[in-house]
């Protein structure tokens, strides 16, 4: 996915440093605005930290939606116990590739953004959980971490304030499952990583069964600006419920595909056509997927409205990570269908019996359907499968290969009984694919 210059009708807030000289170094940080909302906070107190992020309407980025001031305020800041921080940069999700270039390009927003946390929450220490595939992420990130040491804003009473903080990177192996917060902290302590059964949730046993706040990398990189600008301010760039901007990508079958900063609520369309230069020359939009392969999909008719929380949930699908995935007339939708569910199928971890098998016979059935050699029982028995799996599974996981391939199944079924048509099978043939399948 290419970096784009600027574009007119992007509104770009954590993205406005991209095109500096030397972005990703302190000294062009420091000179354009850099650790001035952390000197701000380090005035305030914990609460007014997180009033502000409140008033923000700011919500996280990682997929999930949920408020982050909120979250933060869950944090339990009483506990004898040491507080974290873990920023969840394994970014994972198909589709969405936002996060690398906030680390590439200004990673040490992110620091000034977990620092900030830091004092919200009065904790001393954090991570970044970077996936494994983003070796050259990591060097960047250490290169700033080491920076940021050596300049005083990392360590023993940064700049004079009496506040402690130590950072430092961890890498996944490249596991889906580790993006899920509670398997991300298992496998930054050493474990396997695997879902947690919750409660307790991280705000009260998170890392190391320490209070911690954990949150996507474009929610912390968001703060520094809340603080500064303030948090009314933010929440008047998006939408009432969900305050600011978000990173969005648009890959597929576009003709300027890349990452934008637009607005919470600014217009699919519009998204599509203006930013990402429209379809492909004599192409007709299809189908939609509009945060990332975890979201159901929209058809083409379902996608003029706004990106916001709300309106995509009344569309029946999700804002998600910001991963938009254009498809045109050209694609075959039981295709697209059997790649969703066979990454699903590889990447779960296994724990859970509706996950591990329900993805494995979904990749089956869509395979034998794909294939030409299915029945006309197996396009209900995709839905049925995957409907069962819905809400059956310790984590997401499941959701996440469900949620598409139902709407998939319903809206394009025509394309899967197509598949069928040259195939006639007798009930003794249809019983003895079934039994073999």
């Amino acid at each position: 996915m290419p970096y784009n210059k600027p574009h007119p009708a992007e509104t770009r807030i954590i993205s406005r440093r991209f095109d500096l000289p030397n972005s990703a170094s302190i000294d062009t940080f420091l000179a354009h605005e850099g650790f001035q909302a952390f000197l701000k906070a380090s005035k305030m107190s914990p609460d007014d930290v997180i009033g502000e992020v409140k008033k923000s309407n700011l919500r996280g980025r990682g997929g999930a939606g949920f408020p982050t001031g909120m979250k933060w305020g869950f944090l339990a800041r009483n506990s004898p116990k040491p507080k974290y921080i873990v920023v969840n940069a394994d970014e994972s999700e198909p589709g969405t590739c936002k996060d690398r270039l906030l680390i590439e390009f200004d990673p040490h927003r992110l620091i000034e953004g977990i620092l900030i946390a830091g004092l919200a929450g009065d904790a001393h220490r954090g991570w970044v959980y970077i996936r494994g595939e983003y070796r050259y992420l990591i060097d960047i990130m250490d290169k700033a971490i080491a920076e940021a040491y050596s300049r005083g804003w990392l360590g023993k009473n940064i700049q004079g304030t009496g506040f402690d903080f130590d950072l430092s990177t961890h890498s996944g192996a490249g596991a889906y499952e580790c993006g899920e917060e509670s398997a991300l902290l298992e496998s930054l302590e050493g474990k396997r990583g695997q879902p947690r059964i919750r409660p307790p949730f991280p705000a009260v046993s998170g890392a190391f069964q320490c209070p911690t706040i954990l949150n996507n990398v474009e929610t912390f990189c968001a703060v520094p600006d809340i603080i500064l600008q303030g948090g009314d301010w933010y929440a008047s760039l998006g939408v009432p419920k969900a305050g600011g901007t978000r990173l969005l990508c648009i890959s597929g079958h576009v003709q300027t595909p890349g990452v934008f900063e637009v607005p919470i609520g600014f217009p699919m369309m519009r998204a599509i056509n203006e930013l990402a230069g429209g379809l492909r020359p004599g192409r007709k939009l299809k189908a939609v997927i509009p945060g990332g392969s975890s979201c159901p999909v929209l058809k083409a008719e379902e996608c003029d409205i706004p990106m916001d929380y709300d309106s995509m949930a009344k569309a029946g699908t999700m804002l998600g990570s910001g991963g938009m995935v254009v498809m045109d007339d050209t694609t075959d939708m039981v295709k697209a269908a059997l790649r969703i569910i066979r990454f699903y199928q590889h990447e779960s971890c296994g724990w859970c019996i509706p996950c591990r098998e329900g993805t494995l016979w979904l990749k089956k059935i869509l395979t034998r359907l794909d294939d030409g050699i299915g029945v006309r029982s197996d396009i209900d028995l995709v839905g049925e499968l995957a409907e069962n799996m819905l809400g059956r599974t310790f984590c997401p996981l499941g959701d996440a290969a469900a949620m598409p391939t139902i709407s998939i199944v319903k809206k394009f079924r025509d394309e899967f009984e197509a598949r069928l048509a040259h195939v006639k099978l007798s009930a003794g043939a249809e019983s003895l694919v079934r039994i073999h399948a």
